[in-house]
């Protein structure tokens, strides 16, 4: 199913190494005909233009749809290296798109969908001056910037009807901080 002029669903709902290596243990399919549709958006709305202006060649998805099952496996710790599978915050992240817990609520209210991508050719940074010079309806924008060896780390989009265009970026210890992001939050504004 093509998701997008791109994507396809599978491709959205498998890119991840936690799926990867788990893959005959996870159902990562949206299990809410809602969630599809809200990736369809993100599609349309936010990977698409960005594709369209950098290629296809040069598109990375890391992370985009995470199923419940997907869920339980970045939760959990890796039986080999006692290292944990991943990180996820189902109650704003937007990865979970408009999918229901077992006591029928949203895992995240914020409804909408997310992913994490990285253009291989160009720093995440001026990624970002785009999507914001184009001014691209986004929900949320994270820029994790760079590791330590400079290689630039993917950054997480949302989309959603709220379009709040909420920029943050994350400390090395992984709190959210507006710190280093005041150029951009300030080309938002105008």
């Amino acid at each position: 199913m093509e998701i997008g002029k791109y994507l396809s669903l599978e491709h959205f709902c498998t890119c991840t190494k936690t799926y990867t290596k788990y893959a005959d243990q996870i159902d990562p399919y949206p299990q809410n005909l809602d969630s599809i549709v809200a990736i369809q958006a993100l599609n349309t709305y936010i990977l698409d233009p960005i594709i369209d202006h950098f290629g296809y060649d040069n598109f990375q998805l890391t992370y985009g749809f995470c199923s419940p099952d997907l869920k339980r496996f970045l939760n959990q710790k890796d039986p080999k290296t006692g290292v944990k599978n991943g990180r996820i915050d189902p109650s704003r992240d937007q990865h979970m798109a408009h999918e229901i817990n077992r006591n029928g609520k949203y895992y995240c209210s914020r409804l909408g969908a997310a992913c994490d991508f990285l253009i291989l050719t160009v720093k995440s940074n001026e990624v970002i001056d785009w999507i914001i010079s184009v001014k691209l309806p986004f929900d949320s924008l994270y820029y994790y910037g760079q590791t330590a060896s400079g290689s630039d780390r993917p950054i997480h989009i949302s989309y959603s009807r709220q379009h709040k265009k909420a920029l943050w970026a994350f400390t090395t210890k992984g709190t959210p901080t507006r710190k280093g992001t005041e150029k951009w939050q300030k080309a938002i504004k105008n």
